[in-house]
């Protein structure tokens, strides 16, 4: 993994795809160590998180995961969730940010000189491409090591540089078998990252979003 020091880097996070490839991984991101690893190596100069939201719901238990990103570097991206019935009958909820995500990078890429867009969605090849002919550099964060692969080929091969979460475990990830148990108190530290049963809610399987 390659950055300048110089560089002007912003992240581009596709919460629901970056939460999928890190629970294959049985890996829970730090998102404060995530923040601070890419500060030390460049200029950040924003940390964008795109996710939908039930917000019919008299309260979200995502919520807090939600809350704490906003408060602690990152820029929220949120829209909420559709609810429509198949064809088969069987109900589906809608929530697919890419295009908010892919609008924010073209407008922001007269600022950057990097672009790292967090996803393995082969949906975002044109945007890399894009991006590319704009004279930016853009890599992209997702894994090659389940199976199926998280990152779709024709993604990976477009990008200017390809960061396996793998290779990220020791920095910005912790293990699910070894995370913290939250001590019960009525006023909880905020977590560095966001409670598994909290973002299973959030995070729902990419062919219902």
């Amino acid at each position: 993994m390659h950055f300048y020091p110089n560089e002007r880097v912003a992240l581009f996070i596709d919460g629901a795809n970056l939460y999928a490839a890190a629970k294959s991984l049985a890996y829970d991101i730090d998102y404060k160590k995530l923040l601070t690893h890419f500060r030390d190596r460049c200029i950040l100069v924003r940390a964008l998180y795109y996710t939908a939201i039930a917000e019919d719901q008299e309260y979200s238990s995502i919520r807090p995961l939600i809350d704490w990103l906003d408060y602690n570097g990152y820029s929220m991206v949120t829209k909420p969730t559709k609810e429509f019935t198949d064809a088969s009958g069987r109900r589906k909820i809608k929530g697919n940010m890419d295009i908010e995500l892919t609008v924010d990078a073209m407008d922001l890429a007269s600022q950057l000189d990097h672009i790292v867009i967090f996803s393995g969605d082969g949906d975002f090849r044109s945007l890399v491409q894009s991006l590319q002919q704009k004279g930016k550099r853009v890599s992209v964060v997702s894994t090659l090591q389940t199976q199926p692969p998280m990152v779709a080929d024709e993604l990976r091969r477009q990008a200017d540089q390809f960061i396996d979460l793998v290779d990220l475990q020791n920095i910005v990830c912790r293990p699910q078998s070894t995370r913290p148990t939250a001590p019960r108190t009525t006023a909880p530290a905020k977590p560095a990252y966001a409670p598994r049963d909290t973002r299973d809610l959030l995070h729902q399987d990419d062919d219902e979003l």
